[in-house]
């Protein structure tokens, strides 16, 4: 009978032991979550706020767009001068990394 008992209160241990380590790996992919949401808020945020500045230095065409599109957005008129791995103005496809210089005009 001894042993009946010490088996099952190891069966329970082991049975505790496994559930708080289900509630610890739940925990931890919730925190993963939000931290990643939080990143993306903070970025959001980050982009509001410089309203004089709509593009990166540094721009990854999406789809459905042109140079033309691009340009108007980012206001630099002179992509494809900066971009010499452009070799068609056409030719321009999702992914496409390209630089932006944003053309300021003083109004004096």
């Amino acid at each position: 009978m001894a042993c009946e008992c010490s088996s099952t209160a190891m069966a329970e241990k082991i049975s505790w032991y496994c559930s708080l380590f289900l509630v610890v790996l739940l925990v931890l992919s919730c925190c993963e979550s939000s931290t990643s949401d939080f990143g993306t808020v903070r970025m959001l945020h980050k982009n509001m706020n410089n309203n004089n500045r709509p593009c990166d230095e540094i721009y990854v065409v999406r789809e459905g767009e042109t140079l033309q599109t691009i340009s108007e957005k980012c206001g630099d008129p002179y992509i494809v001068e900066e971009n010499p791995h452009i070799h068609d103005p056409d030719d321009v496809f999702p992914g496409l990394v390209i630089k932006i210089t944003p053309f300021v005009t003083n109004i004096n």
